[in-house]
């Protein structure tokens, strides 16, 4: 099988698997085809991606979300990425990381086919296999990843061993870490005992950078290494000076989007603990920006508050509580997996909003560092999976 040879991106499947390559190109904002190949498929399954997100894509007769999931079947053989503009229909409105979390869960569970070999024409049917166990998500958290580290941001290096304790949640610290090698899970204590709500590989960052904002932070959640891990200390000075320089917006921004990861996580931890106190967060307001609604525009709370929820079979669940100062809408440079593609906003009677210039906002975060851009991208991947988690454990909770 011949293979275009003007691909900017390229690789086996066998060697890096779809998640991970969606995880590059979303970490890098790329934009592009992607094509996979296949000896066993006639034609090559294609993602279109646009700056770092897919959008829409292509296997055989399926089309959209249901072509993508399909494709995390492809474990053998070639993909190619090719840069250039999209300009197809977005048919995709979940978040990257969303998409890969469920898609690779999909995958685990035996619920997307493998692509392999068809079977020989007259020959019998191979015996079933034995039923396997049902995989225990809730023992398995989703795990991110991030881009090739910069090692020019890296001050020092520490090494850690499976079961230490790398972060106390409660504990005061404003540094930052990028995983260099091994993995780490990030564990949230309830009312019900501690559970397990993220995992973090290569090139994922550990700590708040909203931290170098407010000066003192205290740690939202346990880190513990799972294995043996080895971190780099990202230079906080460096980081601070950038961080300093930007404009007011931004800042809030930031701060809006740790604000935001907090009362999520805060949520997810309620939830594992049976406690539905946190659904009245949505009574007595109104909608005010419906899911899957055509909203461009960027919002700051002056006054008031706002609920971030999503629409389920039981009715909206909360998924992050936002107040004075936080923001809401269309942040074109970021996917956070919420509104408005997919999910609704609630606000009180007494909001009160400023509208955002997205286009000096999105224009100061290209011209940030690839550390503290890839640090703003990893923030927002975490609230895009705490959000899954959120709405596997409310999908098994039984709470209405």
């Amino acid at each position: 099988m011949a293979y275009p040879a003007d691909a900017d991106f390229s690789g086996k499947l066998s060697f890096l698997n779809l998640g991970e390559i969606l995880q590059l190109l979303g970490g890098s904002g790329a934009s592009g085809t992607l094509k996979l190949f296949s000896e066993f498929a006639p034609a090559p399954g294609v993602i279109h991606v646009d700056n770092g997100n897919p959008v829409n894509a292509g296997n055989g007769s399926l089309s959209g979300l249901e072509a993508l999931f399909s494709l995390f079947g492809w474990t053998e053989g070639r993909f190619e990425f090719s840069t250039g503009d999209i300009s197809c229909e977005r048919a995709i409105k979940k978040g990257r990381m969303e998409i890969i979390l469920d898609g690779l869960r999909l995958l685990d569970e035996g619920r997307i086919e493998k692509l392999g070999a068809p079977a020989a024409l007259g020959s019998a049917p191979a015996a079933p296999a034995p039923a396997a166990e049902p995989v225990k998500r809730a023992d398995q958290p989703p795990t991110i990843k991030g881009p090739l580290v910069d090692y020019s941001c890296i001050v020092d290096e520490e090494t850690f061993y499976d079961g230490d304790e790398i972060v106390r949640e409660g504990a005061h610290g404003n540094w930052i870490w990028v995983v260099l090698e091994g993995a780490a899970e990030i564990i949230k204590t309830t009312s019900a005992g501690s559970f397990r709500l993220l995992r973090i590989g290569d090139g994922a960052f550990l700590g708040s950078v909203a931290s170098l904002l407010v000066g003192d932070n205290v740690r939202n959640t346990t880190v513990v290494a799972s294995g043996n891990i080895q971190l780099g200390m990202v230079d906080s000075q460096q980081l601070s000076a950038e961080i300093a320089a930007l404009s007011g917006d931004y800042k809030s921004l930031i701060k809006s989007l740790d604000n935001r990861l907090r009362s999520a996580t805060d949520i997810a931890a309620d939830i594992h603990a049976r406690e539905g106190a946190f659904m009245a967060a949505i009574k007595d307001k109104r909608i005010a920006v419906r899911e899957g609604q055509s909203e461009e525009r960027l919002f700051r709370i002056r006054e008031g508050e706002v609920v971030v929820a999503r629409g389920t079979e039981r009715g909206y669940l909360p998924l992050a509580v936002l107040k004075k100062g936080d923001y809401f809408g269309h942040i074109p440079f970021l996917t956070l997996g919420h509104e408005p593609h997919a999910a609704a906003v609630f606000s009180s009677a007494d909001l009160k909003l400023v509208t955002v210039n997205t286009r000096n906002v999105e224009s100061e975060h290209r011209r940030l560092s690839s550390t503290l851009s890839h640090i703003i991208e990893h923030l927002a991947a975490c609230i895009s999976a705490t959000t899954l988690v959120t709405m596997n454990l409310y999908n098994r909770s039984g709470l209405a």
